[in-house]
């Protein structure tokens, strides 16, 4: 089962040249990489959001096992899907999806084995290039695809524990894709973002959800990021730093109406 790209030639190059360079020129981490248990990064076009996501991967060690989890912006397909099995095709190649955590996975609810949800989502497929470039192109390389629809926090808590326990002694990261605020000016998204990104910090998961749902903070990625902290605190996350954070308004100009963009790493 190969699942081919849906957005190569609109939010990325789909010239294997120029998407190489250019995920490579965004990829600045030091040379002492940490060692994370995953990375919040956004998943907007690469001009806008590129340089945060690169610096926040080349700021890690990318694992064998990247689990990656981003809303579902299409409504297609289950609340809770993950990809089963199969490779994902980028410009760059292909990676495979790692089926036995997959199969753990869809074992436990609300998790459910679902192509559906993937098939024109973007959230997912913008971070596979740059974990193929980031980690070297490393030929063990393995991802599992999961979007996330509407939850209940409840939901949450057994998404979260089901996907801790998945990842149970695996050498994984865990990519939680959001962007932040949308379509409101850049002074207003810093004062809700930063509510948003307190929590995330304080490894808080009851916290930011409360809080992007109580202050209407249009953060498309709440589900996968509560799911995700949720999941680390138990796999043993002890803290969270924060890489950058911009605005679309940084590449256009335009500071009155912004999408933003947070790049975080826990620990």
């Amino acid at each position: 089962m190969l699942r081919y790209p849906a957005v190569a030639g609109q939010f990325y190059p789909s010239d294997p040249d120029e998407l190489r360079a250019m995920v490579s020129s965004y990829c600045t981490g030091k040379e002492e990489r940490l060692k994370a248990r995953a990375v919040v990064v956004p998943h907007a076009g690469y001009i806008y959001s590129g340089m945060v996501a690169g610096q926040t991967f080349g700021s890690v060690e990318i694992p064998p096992l990247n689990v990656i989890m981003g809303p579902n912006h299409t409504g297609f397909g289950a609340r809770a899907s993950v990809f089963p099995e199969g490779s994902w095709v980028t410009p760059l190649g292909e990676v495979p999806v790692d089926k036995d955590v997959a199969e753990k996975l869809v074992k436990s609810e609300p998790f459910e084995a679902d192509v559906n949800a993937h098939i024109y989502e973007h959230s997912l497929e913008v971070q596979v290039p740059f974990l193929q470039v980031c980690s070297g192109f490393r030929d063990d390389l393995k991802i599992v695809p999961i979007t996330l629809g509407y939850l209940s926090y409840g939901e949450c808590e057994s998404a979260g524990e089901a996907l801790a326990s998945a990842l149970k002694g695996e050498d994984a990261l865990i990519v939680i894709s959001s962007d932040f605020s949308h379509y409101i000016s850049r002074e207003d998204a810093e004062k809700l973002d930063s509510l948003a990104i307190d929590a995330i910090l304080n490894l808080s998961p009851e916290e930011l959800y409360k809080r992007v749902r109580g202050y209407n903070i249009t953060m498309c990625g709440v589900i996968p990021a509560t799911v995700g902290i949720i999941a680390l605190k138990i796999l043993g996350a002890r803290g969270a730093k924060l890489i950058n954070y911009r605005t679309s308004g940084d590449v256009t100009g335009d500071y009155s109406q912004v999408v933003a963009y947070a790049g975080i790493v826990i620990f």
